[in-house]
């Protein structure tokens, strides 16, 4: 019995343990939704828009002020029209009383003064009535006064509000526009950077396969020879040795020409004597065949 008990109260816990945590769950997603909501409807929200229908809900409340005070004043109006009908009937009843006891007819007399009586309180009654219509139109009256004047004043602050959002809303998008913020000038600039990137790629690539097929490394699918490594390595070697007998002919043409160079330079620093000058040199072509030996000048 108590172990039964006790069971079940330890499934009324979890029960009880399980419905509060969904309903923290249902708690958060409440107020995760809420903010989404708060937040999507203050990106769409346009002060602009907020303040035009601000103006229109106030001018439809000065409205409805003009138009309960038209209808007191309807009210007050018929009221006054009893009033008047009820002073010509009791006005009307004293006379016809007057007349009565002319004739020496009392109770005709005491008839009419009893239909007097009655509608002079009625009279009293909308005296009252009209008096309290009267001070509710006042009332009114001033509240609308007051009310237009709000109004007219809201408009003059709307329209300067409006003004200024609209200045700042234009400066913002120009100041986007110049410093690439905007969500257009970001495409463009995105589209560039891209096509760049593509192209150093390209550039890249095609660098690569260049240097594949000048090593060797890349057939030439299009050519019509094939080349393999060992003639890659027979080419190689003999544009070694083609590089290997040109350095040796440069240098026999350094090593003969050195000799030339010393003479030359040391037949150039013998000077003249002073005061006589050098002869100048003749070409071997034109000079005079020296007499051989018997022959005579």
């Amino acid at each position: 019995m108590i172990a039964a008990r006790s069971r079940g109260l330890m499934a009324e816990k979890k029960l009880m343990k399980g419905t509060a945590a969904r309903m923290g769950v249902m708690k958060r997603v409440s107020l995760v939704f809420k903010a989404k909501a708060n937040k999507a409807l203050d990106k769409m929200e346009d002060p602009r828009e907020t303040l035009d229908y601000s103006y229109q809900r106030q001018l439809e409340l000065l409205t409805k002020v003009r138009r309960g005070v038209a209808d007191v004043a309807t009210s007050r109006k018929r009221v006054e029209l009893q009033m008047n009908q009820l002073q010509q009937q009791s006005n009307k009843l004293e006379d016809q009383a007057r007349k009565a006891l002319g004739m020496g007819r009392e109770d005709l007399a005491r008839g009419a003064l009893e239909r007097k009586a009655s509608a002079q309180g009625q009279l009293n009654d909308l005296q009252a009535q009209y008096a309290q219509l009267q001070g509710e139109e006042e009332k009114l009256t001033v509240a609308s006064q007051r009310l237009q004047s709000k109004v007219d004043a809201f408009r003059t602050r709307k329209e300067t509000i409006k003004a200024t959002y609209t200045a700042a809303e234009a400066q913002t998008r120009i100041n986007e526009a110049f410093t690439g913020i905007s969500e257009e000038m970001g495409d463009v600039g995105m589209a560039i950077q891209r096509a760049e990137d593509k192209t150093a790629q390209m550039q890249a690539r095609a660098g690569a396969i260049d240097e594949l097929m000048a090593s060797g490394a890349l057939d030439d699918a299009v050519g019509g020879d094939r080349r393999d490594d060992i003639q890659n390595e027979l080419d190689m070697m003999s544009a070694s040795s083609d590089v290997e007998s040109e350095l040796s002919r440069l240098k026999g043409e350094i090593t003969s020409g050195a000799p030339k160079q010393l003479e030359g330079g040391a037949n150039g620093n013998s000077q003249a004597p002073q005061g006589q000058t050098q002869p100048a040199s003749i070409p071997a072509a034109d000079r005079p065949a020296e007499p051989q030996d018997g022959e005579g000048p």
